[in-house]
């Protein structure tokens, strides 16, 4: 049996009842269709189809549309050719588009008659319109350029020829028929294609076969007791899979199924009325997201109140609300049937159902707050894993998902064997034979040296806050962010005070936000990329406002004292000798008071956190006094000691005086050129070898004199060395044992730096001296006698630094960025600012530096890459990342001649250094904090979604796991799990990984000689 095969069959019971249901909600009469109707603009489809289209053994087409009245009508005519149907969103970014309708190799496109204009436009250099107009259906065919050609068969019937790869195919399906596996080519087995959102990753493409589709929707019919007299709301978009639930559940019922535009599911009120007083719905599937925009108010008076038409209510695609939240929106005498359903796309659609029990919304009865994943539908297998791949009959473990004939076919896929289970990355603990729901592997945490669901954050919160709705963020894996729509007058301190009551301290958030609605995807879910957003923007402005004048620092000071111990606003004040840990704080509380004294003062206080655990708070007013405003004659504004936007005329001298540079000086370089080599961070290596003519009148000097002449065999980065085969040419082997003995580490000096060093160090080597270069979190950054340890000089910048400083190719100046968002140009003599420019955030990502122009390339948190010369003291171009800060380092490949930035948005990005154009992109779905790194083949990149992404320098996705090219490349590569992985570039091979005690930075080695197996002992 099929999927339209079922609807043909309720057609032909329920011919003349209502089918399908069209309402534009803007004064127009709904549009409505029988499945009479329904079925003859199918069939009309259908000819059409099979008359102008040429037939491979597998057949799909995609539907380029928006839902409206003749959507049954279209998918049912292409499933009954028979095809398989793949929805394209026209709203959907046209590359995600594109790449979807690549992968899948579509000959065919039918597109919507009015989205023509926009097909065209976005993808008219991949399907051409063949001028076919389908009569009443509303749509126009559009073919692939450069697909097969057409042959005549004995009968004179036009097919195509295909591929060698699809013959190919074809000659192992007829000679090998395998009993025990299934087989993607199988004539007429797959009923859509979809592909996943690639939020997570690289988007899926996911074939679905009727026979893994339909015992969902025959067993949830029964489940639901579906009737003709029932009206399905299709609440999920084309590219959502539930569609495919909420369209066939309801034409295989002799149901009518209620259509809307996407634009009236954004708005609440106008949908709550078109759903529960027009249309009368009885059966509502959605995400939990999409039911929280209604609002507690509306959902109790309307969705949930004792008259609603609302019979059943599934909730899926996101964490389940809990009890306590489900009882706030249940109205009194309402009997909706509340329902738990769980799935992954990969295995599509549901997997589990569970009917929330009517007894448990007493108020007084006991139930645990999470509600459990229920039974496996109908042809379903539910597994749950622990680590090691064992069951896990008691506890917690990761849930697998399958079926002798549930299963879909993934991206590339050919043959699986039935019954294959997949990974979901959903984790639950099971209990008394309960699955209950903990969160995402990606939403696992850990936070305070303890892990943390993001999922159980937000379901407390929302069921003790008296919230609207909540939303919960790891924000840059580094702040947990509490969004919440308030009902009433509440307040983030009455929200931040029931937390600490519900929580364990480690699970605190950092912040509450209150904003009026949350944000959601197309496919109905929390929007995280656009909270991330909301809450940037939200710090933004707190930095341009934080404006504080002395006599109000005691007052807020004891404000948020109260605040942070949870003391009454009304309590008398605070005694001058209180101590913080004394008071009931502690340490985590210690960590957000420190966070709020430097939000208010809008700058970093040096040493704060030490004088709040052992002082008093007079003495914290009296430190954080001395360090905004120094002297009376010397106060420093908003403007210049914190905004973001800062201007270019600030200058940071070591005495932390800001003055005015003349903006006509020129460096200072010195007038013999010593040759020097710099190696920073990753094995970035620069090497500059001829000394300089002598340049006494260096005032006067030109761009041509200032900058020395790059030697043949100057090395810039571990992409384009210049190789050295006399290093290559030596076994390791032979010399292993006196090896060994060398690889004993002494403590030779070390420097005090005052707080965390997050910085790599830069050593510079010339002739005759050897300096290292390191800046920490304490706004130090040192220069230090390689040999003695001897500090030679220290600067005081305004700001921490996480930046890794680089040298200018002069080698005159130091170039590193800073949190109080300047880019440092130092002097490498003496440590003196020789220039500072202004971005319009925090500067943590390393510069690197052109050796063939001296023009210096760094990201910003403000989301630009900017180039920068040093010697002009201007910036030559600047560049908007698109998506996300630019927290990575740019790395610069000399052939192809490409700057490579990685974003935290997940995107990695090919640039032209001259010009500062994008040459081409690549979206890796996930924050990239790593960053990218070359051969002469490729450009690689690690993502914080456990990929190591590998593309070529034309932008083609070699891989997106650890394997390589070079077999002269070995790349070293840290995971945030404490293990460094090594492997072998062409032979694809993993050879070693290392366990760590602590998370170290990604580094890369351009040589490594060759690997011996006894190696191992000497690197654990």
């Amino acid at each position: 049996m099929t999927l339209h095969e079922i609807v043909q069959t309720a057609a032909s019971l329920y011919p003349e009842r209502r089918a399908v249901c069209f309402d534009e909600c803007i004064n127009k009469v709904p549009v409505i269709y029988t499945y009479k109707t329904v079925i003859n603009l199918a069939t009309e489809l259908t000819d059409f189809l099979k008359k102008h289209c040429n037939f491979t053994e597998r057949f799909e087409i995609g539907l380029y549309c928006y839902p409206g009245i003749n959507l049954p009508s279209w998918i049912i005519g292409i499933l009954q050719v028979p095809a398989a149907y793949s929805p394209i969103d026209p709203d959907a970014p046209p590359n995600l588009s594109a790449y979807f309708m690549k992968k899948c190799n579509f000959q065919y496109v039918l597109v919507e008659k009015d989205r023509v204009d926009k097909f065209t436009v976005a993808h008219g250099h991949l399907f051409c319109h063949n001028s076919f107009e389908i009569p009443k259906v509303g749509l126009i065919l559009f073919q692939r350029k450069g697909s097969n050609i057409e042959h005549l068969n004995d009968n004179n019937e036009s097919y195509a020829v295909p591929s060698g790869l699809e013959a190919q195919a074809l000659d192992q399906l007829e000679t090998k028929p395998f009993k025990d596996l299934l087989d993607v080519r199988q004539q007429h087995s797959i009923a859509y294609i979809f592909h996943t959102s690639g939020t997570t990753g690289i988007p899926k493409i996911v074939s679905v076969p009727h026979k893994c589709i339909l015992p969902n929707i025959l067993h949830l019919r029964d489940v639901f007791k579906v009737t003709p007299d029932d009206t399905v709301f299709m609440a999920s978009p084309l590219t959502f899979d539930p569609s495919v639930i909420e369209l066939f559940i309801a034409l295989a019922s002799g149901a009518s199924l209620l259509i809307v535009p996407n634009l009236i599911k954004m708005m609440p009120q106008e949908l709550s009325e078109v759903l529960f007083q027009h249309h009368r719905v009885s059966v509502l599937q959605a995400t939990p997201t999409l039911l929280r925009r209604f609002g507690v108010q509306r959902i109790k008076s309307t969705v949930l109140s004792a008259d609603t038409s609302l019979r059943i209510l599934a909730l899926g695609g996101e964490a389940f609300p809990g009890l306590n939240v489900l009882r706030s929106w249940r109205g009194k005498g309402n009997k909706t049937h509340v329902f738990n359903i769980y799935g992954i796309t990969e295995v599509s659609c549901w997997a589990t159902c569970y009917k929330v029990p009517e007894e448990v919304f007493s108020s007084d009865h006991r139930f645990d707050s999470l509600v459990p994943l229920g039974t496996p539908l109908s042809g379903t297998t539910v597994e749950v894993k622990d680590a090691n791949g064992s069951a896990v009959l008691e506890g917690e473990g990761q849930v697998f998902i399958g079926g002798e004939e549930r299963v879909c076919f993934l991206d590339d896929e050919v043959t699986l064997p039935k019954g294959t289970m997949r990974a979901t990355g959903d984790f639950v603990r099971v209990k008394d034979t309960e699955m209950f729901f903990l969160g995402r592997k990606d939403n696992q945490i850990k936070r305070h040296g303890k892990r943390l669901s993001i999922e159980y954050v937000q379901q407390i919160a929302e069921g003790y806050c008296q919230a609207e709705t909540c939303a919960v963020i790891w924000y840059q894996l580094e702040k947990l962010i509490l969004f919440v729509v308030p009902k009433g007058n509440l307040k983030k301190r009455d929200i931040l005070k029931k937390l600490q009551e519900r929580l364990p301290s480690h699970a605190v958030p950092d912040e509450v936000l209150l904003i009026d609605t949350l944000p959601f995807t197309s496919h109905g879910k929390m929007d995280v990329s656009e909270l991330s957003r909301i809450y940037g923007s939200h710090l933004n402005s707190r930095r341009c406002d934080s404006k504080l004048k002395e006599n109000e620092l005691w007052e807020r000071l004891q404000h948020l004292w109260k605040a942070v111990l949870n003391f009454p606003d009304e309590s008398t004040s605070i005694l001058k000798e209180s101590r913080f840990l004394h008071s009931g704080g502690d340490s985590l509380k210690s960590l957000q008071f420190h966070d709020e004294i430097e939000h208010m003062v809008g700058k970093p206080v040096p040493g704060l956190l030490e004088i709040i655990l052992s002082r008093s708070i007079e003495e914290v007013y009296r430190h954080i006094l001395k360090t905004v405003f120094p002297s009376e004659n010397l106060k420093l504004s908003c403007n210049n000691a914190v905004k973001r936007k800062l201007s270019e005329s600030s200058r940071e001298e070591p005495s932390k005086k800001y003055v005015q540079l003349k903006p006509e000086r020129s460096p200072v370089v010195e007038s013999n050129f010593v040759g020097f080599t710099a190696v920073t961070r990753g094995n970035r290596l620069l090497s500059m070898g001829d000394p300089l003519k002598n340049h006494s009148n260096t005032e006067q000097a030109g761009e041509s004199e200032v900058l020395p002449s790059v030697r043949d065999k100057t090395i810039v980065s571990s992409a384009n060395m210049a190789e050295d085969d006399s290093i290559l040419n030596t076994p390791v082997h032979e010399n292993l044992g006196q090896t060994a003995e060398k690889l004993m580490l002494h403590l030779r000096w070390k420097s005090d730096l005052g707080k965390c060093v997050d910085a790599s160090p830069l050593v510079v080597t010339e002739k005759l001296s050897a300096f290292v270069y390191i800046g920490s979190h304490s706004h130090v950054i040192q220069a230090i006698d390689l040999y003695s340890g001897k500090v030679k000089w220290e600067r005081n910048l305004a700001d921490r630094i996480e930046s890794s400083a680089c040298v200018s190719r002069c080698g005159n100046f130091l170039v590193v960025g800073c949190y109080n968002g300047l880019v440092y140009v130092l002097r490498r003599s003496d440590g003196e600012t020789h220039w500072t420019f202004a971005t319009e955030d925090a500067v943590k990502s390393s510069p690197a530096v052109d050796p063939s122009t001296g023009v210096v390339f760094i990201g910003s948190h403000d989301r630009h890459v900017y180039a920068l010369d040093i010697y002009r003291k201007e910036c030559v171009w600047k560049l908007h990342s698109e998506a996300g800060a630019v927290f990575s380092s740019p790395h610069l490949n000399l052939l192809p001649h490409h700057l490579y930035i990685a974003t935290l948005g997940g995107l990695l990005l090919a640039v032209n250094p001259i010009t500062g154009n994008a040459i081409w992109k690549s979206f890796c779905g996930k924050p990239i904090f790593s960053s990218p790194h070359c051969n002469k083949d490729c450009v690689c990149v690690g993502c914080v979604d456990g990929n190591l992404y590998c593309f070529s320098h034309f932008g083609e996705k070699i891989f997106p796991a650890i394997y390589f090219l070079d077999p002269m490349t070995t790349l070293l590569t840290a995971a945030v799990r404490k293990v460094i992985y090594c492997g072998n570039l062409k032979q694809h091979q993993l050879y070693m990984q290392f366990h760590l005690f602590s998370i170290i930075l990604p580094y890369k080695v351009k040589h490594f000689w060759q690997w011996h197996p006894q190696m191992a002992k000497y690197g654990s």
